[in-house]
C-alpha cells in the first residue's frame, strides 16, 4: 500500500523549545515510518522578519541538527533547507499570479504580526502564506501537521490549489491539515496565557532544547503558579495547569495518576520533579546533537542529500506546472 505524504516546515528563527519538541518534533519521529515525510527548515519564511546573517546561518544548522538528534532518519524522511531547493521560490511566484490579494488580507496571522505598522512590514510577510502553499504543493502532500493557529494557512493552500486546478487542469493534490490532539499545547513559563516562545528575548519564558540542567532548574523554579495549594489540572489556573501539562507530555501518565502523585505536595515539589523529568528526557537528544555538531561534514552531507531528494521531486512537479500554464 502506498504511503501518504506528509510535509512540515520549521522556522530557523530563535531557538527550539520543549513546546516545539512535544507538540511537533516528537510526533514526527514517532509517526515517520507510516508516511513519506518531507521536513523542511523554512529559512525563506524566516527572513520575512529581519535577521542577523551570522545568527541565521547558525540557527539553520542548529535546527537541522536537532531534527536529526531527535530521531528523524533518512530511511523514512527527507530533511532539507528550503532555500536549497529553488523550486519553492519559483512556484511561489507562479502561485502569486493566481492568488487574489483579498485572500491574503484576511489572514489572521498577518493581521496579528503586522499590527499597527502594516504599512511598514515587508511584502514577504504579507505573501508568507503563498510561499507556504508552494512548500506544501510541490510534494503532492496529503497531510500537513499544524497547530490550530496554522490551520487557516492550510485552508488557503487548498483554495490556491483548487483555483489553479480549475484554471489550468488537475495539477495539485488538496492537502488536509492534521491538528494534534487537544492537550499538547505548551504555554510560557512566566506568562502561561501565551504559547511558549522561540524568541531569545524571552529566555525566562521557555525551556530551550539545548538548555543545560542548571538553567532548566532555574527557569522552572521561577515559573508562574498561583496562590492556591492544591495541584490539579485546571484551565482556570493557567500556570499550574501548564506545568502539569508539560509533566504529562514528558511522562505519558494520565491526569489522574499525576494528580494522585502530587497530592499533598507543594509547588516546590512539582517544579523540582518536573525539572528532573525534563532534564533526563532531553539528555539523549542533547548528547546526540553535540555528537552531530562535532562530526565534521556530517550535517552538510545530510542536508545536501536531503536537498537532492527534495529537489528531484519538486522539480518534477514544477515542470508539470510550467507545462500546464504554457511556459514550456
Amino acid at each position: 500500500m502506498n504511503k501518504k505524504t506528509v510535509f512540515s516546515g520549521i522556522q530557523a528563527s530563535g531557538s527550539l523549545h520543549v513546546g516545539n519538541f512535544l507538540g511537533a518534533i516528537r510526533n514526527w519521529v514517532t509517526m515517520q515510518s507510516k508516511f513519506n515525510n518531507y521536513f523542511c527548515v523554512v529559512d525563506l519564511h524566516t527572513i520575512t522578519i529581519p535577521q542577523d546573517p551570522a545568527t541565521l546561518r547558525a540557527k539553520i544548522r542548529e535546527v537541522a541538527g536537532l531534527l536529526f538528534a531527535a530521531g528523524i532518519v533518512e530511511d523514512n524522511s527527507v530533511v532539507f533547507v528550503q532555500s536549497h531547493v529553488k523550486a519553492h521560490s519559483e512556484l511561489a511566484w507562479l502561485l502569486n499570479c493566481i492568488t487574489p490579494m483579498g485572500w491574503l488580507q484576511r489572514m489572521t496571522q498577518f493581521k496579528e504580526k503586522s499590527g499597527k505598522q502594516r504599512e511598514e512590514v515587508s511584502v514577504g510577510l504579507f505573501d508568507y502564506p503563498v510561499l507556504q502553499a508552494a512548500d506544501i504543493l510541490l510534494y503532492d502532500t496529503d497531510m500537513v501537521p499544524v497547530g490550530e493557529d496554522q490551520k487557516q494557512h492550510v485552508e488557503l493552500c487548498r483554495d490556491i490549489a483548487q483555483r489553479f486546478n480549475y484554471q489550468y487542469g488537475e495539477t495539485f493534490m488538496l492537502p488536509e491539515p492534521h491538528i494534534p490532539p487537544v492537550g499538547g499545547r505548551v504555554m510560557g513559563l512566566s506568562n502561561p496565557e501565551n504559547k511558549m516562545s522561540k524568541s531569545e528575548q524571552k529566555q525566562e519564558d521557555s525551556i530551550f532544547l539545548l538548555d543545560n540542567p542548571d538553567l532548566i532548574r532555574k527557569k522552572l523554579k521561577k515559573a508562574t503558579t498561583d496562590s492556591l495549594r492544591e495541584i490539579r489540572f485546571d484551565e482556570n489556573r493557567p500556570g499550574v495547569n501548564n506545568l502539569l501539562t508539560i509533566y504529562q507530555l514528558f511522562t505519558d501518565q494520565n491526569q489522574e495518576e499525576i494528580e494522585n502523585h502530587f497530592e499533598g505536595k507543594s509547588y516546590k515539589d512539582l517544579k523540582e520533579q518536573l525539572a528532573e523529568t525534563v532534564i533526563e528526557s532531553l539528555r539523549p537528544l542533547q548528547e546526540r546533537y553535540y555528537e552531530i555538531a562535532g562530526e565534521k561534514g556530517y550535517l552538510d552531507d545530510m542536508l545536501n542529500r536531503g536537498a537532492e531528494l527534495a529537489g528531484t521531486k519538486a522539480e518534477s512537479k514544477l515542470r508539470e506546472v510550467w507545462e500546464n500554464i504554457g511556459l514550456r
